[in-house]
């Protein structure tokens, strides 16, 4: 009967040791964490304030100015199967000004379009991550095809299955 209450004891034991253990390795996590955090730099303007605006304006460049980016209205639906299962979606498209004149007229189209595109979707097919990528890119296709191109990307704000 000793023995038992052995066995409790090191498992007790053990317990506590790995406790320990944990705290001491989440500390030392935390402190190597504060050392490489990123310190901000002198709030004069002196060189390291231009170093830091140099890649903002570099990643600027790399977005064209004719680009835009316009809210299309929330849609609400039900799914094709179940019909009980209803979607909200947010949407934002970024779309070529150039090409484009009218960005309500275009943000409307395609939000009907894709209305009666998600009325046929079951819920099967948007499940896990493998789903919601692949309703994305039909909506971006969907979203570029309804406007000839000028539609380069279809930004999902909220997608919302209840």
């Amino acid at each position: 009967m000793a023995a038992p209450a052995t066995n409790r004891g090191e498992a007790t034991g053990s317990f506590g040791q790995f406790a320990a253990a944990l705290l001491v390795v989440t500390m030392l996590a935390g402190a190597v964490g504060a050392f490489f955090a990123p310190h901000p730099g002198p709030a004069s303007g002196g060189q390291a304030a231009k170093d830091q605006s140099a890649p903002e304006s570099s990643a600027d460049a790399a977005v064209a100015p004719t680009t835009n980016l316009f809210d299309l209205p929330p849609i609400v639906t039900n799914l094709g199967s179940p019909q009980e299962m209803w979607v909200r979606l947010e949407a934002s498209m970024i779309f070529d000004s150039s090409m484009v004149k009218h960005p309500e007229a275009l943000a409307a189209e395609i939000a009907n379009d894709l209305l009666a595109y998600i009325r046929t979707v079951t819920s099967a097919q948007i499940q896990g991550p493998i789903g919601l990528q692949n309703l994305r890119q039909d909506l971006n296709e969907r979203a570029a095809i309804r406007s000839n191109g000028a539609v380069k990307e279809l930004v999902i704000k909220t997608l919302v299955v209840q």
